[in-house]
């Protein structure tokens, strides 16, 4: 389904649903970021999703990670919480949904780099490359928060 991110948008439609969702700010050994290129919005994010009922969290997190990259992962903390009623995600189908993101931390744990049908390239990449990349100002903030590795999550 097909979806249009506003930011900072007067003249963005009213939100209509709030939906909580994760994304995982996963790390290799080498220090490379897990990410994908994104089939909804052509935007370079942070694996993650939606979460489903009968799931913890934190399945949540490792349930999204290896459906949208082929990588299975260990949750290992929490970046932060994103509520920014100022972000909204317009989907063709006409929900509208204010932004409700929980970004952990992950360590991969097995599985190959694999794409699917939210995620048409995944890979790992150096963090000095993420400026080449088109990214929402949103899942930067997640991205900086990670690399920051603070020990008190972002709450906003």
């Amino acid at each position: 389904m097909a979806r249009k991110d506003y930011f900072n948008d007067p003249h963005a439609p009213a939100a209509n649903s709030v939906v909580p969702s994760v994304v995982a700010f996963v790390r290799d050994e080498e220090g490379r970021i897990l990410m994908i290129h994104r089939t909804d919005n052509n935007l370079w994010a942070l694996p993650g999703g939606g979460h489903d009922a009968g799931e913890s969290i934190s399945q949540t997190v490792v349930r999204e990670v290896i459906e949208e990259t082929g990588i299975d992962v260990e949750v290992t903390g929490l970046i932060g919480i994103y509520t920014n009623p100022n972000h909204v995600m317009a989907y063709d189908d006409g929900e509208v949904r204010q932004q409700f993101s929980i970004c952990f931390s992950a360590k991969p744990i097995g599985g190959s780099l694999t794409t699917s049908n939210e995620s048409k390239e995944v890979v790992w990449l150096e963090p000095e490359r993420l400026d080449d990349l088109d990214i929402h100002p949103s899942m930067r903030l997640r991205i900086d928060h990670g690399l920051a590795g603070s020990q008190r999550p972002y709450i906003g």
